[in-house]
């Protein structure tokens, strides 16, 4: 029995990609008999947590009081700069030192400074994509043998066979912040005249959607999500830096074409099942939303069967045998 303390404490700032990660994650780690999932989180969802949780709890508390669990999780670069027990590090991305200007100034100050520490003390780094492997490797010079692929799920609420919304529409899906690239596809979408709906929360930074025919719907329940999803012309996920692009998996198990930026972590999620445009040319973003409706029957055959190969059990599985290298 390997007994993990998990970093909950990402579930009070986020409800986002990370957020999906650490519930499908733990969630089949807790269906498998060799191992025991202990919840580690600490403080709440108002900002006054920031500092405290960043400057003292995450580099010198949590590493110390963990010292009765086989391993510690920590499901983002957040984490402890020193360990008493073998440390694996989750990176989802690393925009924070790729495009730091799309980041708040706490993050712009904090992210440099202390993700390369912790991430290159940990034991294994969890890269959910070769493209996140890469940019572990390149810019922070972890080892690459230290670096094992875990790509992400999809949750089962997200398939072709359900409720589909109403109207004619393109759906684009992500918090509101400057690297998700929101107002260019609302540019795209004016030129089309189409309706753009936008799911997400608002993010860091002030991001234009003020758009005639834009429909922002904040937040939804996966439920609602996925009704979206199966109701939509396509999908357009232009975001300009990804480590995953979990949106784009589920567009495709909803059987809805997929419109993305042409490289990076979504073109390789993608893997020939989207349109691949460039994400800083509203006119690309337009002519990319065109040839999806073009090509939706063919597009929606390959996203069914690219999706079908990302589950959180397979996720759980792979992150299971890295904890078992960890402690090994």
């Amino acid at each position: 029995m390997i007994r993990v303390d998990l970093d909950m404490t990402p579930l009070v700032q986020t409800r986002a990609g990370t957020a999906r990660y650490i519930l499908g994650l733990r969630r089949e780690l807790n269906q498998h008999a060799g191992v025991e999932i202990r919840d580690r989180s600490f403080g709440g969802s108002a900002r006054a947590w920031n500092v405290p949780r960043d400057a003292l709890w995450y580099p010198f508390v949590l590493g110390t009081t963990s010292a009765s669990a086989d391993v510690l999780h920590c499901p983002t670069y957040r984490g402890p700069l020193h360990s008493r027990v073998p440390l694996v590090v989750t990176v989802h991305d690393l925009a924070v030192l790729r495009e730091p200007q799309a980041f708040n100034r706490w993050s712009r100050r904090y992210g440099p400074f202390v993700v390369p520490r912790v991430v290159r003390g940990a034991t294994f780094v969890i890269a959910v994509s070769e493209f996140t492997k890469r940019e572990v490797v390149e810019l922070l010079g972890v080892p690459a043998e230290r670096v094992r692929v875990v790509p992400n799920g999809v949750e089962p609420v997200f398939t072709r066979a359900g409720p589909a919304a109403r109207g004619d529409y393109v759906l684009t899906v992500g918090t509101l912040e400057p690297r998700k690239n929101v107002a260019r596809v609302a540019e795209a979408a004016e030129m089309l005249g189409v309706e753009l709906r936008v799911v997400g929360e608002r993010g860091w930074g002030h991001v234009d959607i003020g758009r005639n025919g834009v429909r922002w719907l904040g937040r939804l329940s996966d439920a609602a999500l996925a009704e979206q999803y199966r109701g939509a012309r396509c999908v357009a996920y232009p975001s300009l830096y990804e480590g995953f692009g979990i949106p784009v998996l589920e567009s495709m198990a909803c059987g809805t074409p997929v419109v993305t930026s042409h490289a990076g972590a979504t073109a390789e999620v993608a893997d020939g099942a989207a349109v691949l445009v460039e994400p800083r040319d509203p006119t690309a973003i337009a002519d990319g939303i065109t040839q999806a409706v073009e090509r939706r029957d063919e597009l929606v055959a390959r996203g069914l069967e690219r999706a079908r190969g990302f589950t959180w059990a397979r996720a759980a599985e792979e992150t299971l045998a890295v904890y078992r290298e960890a402690v090994a």
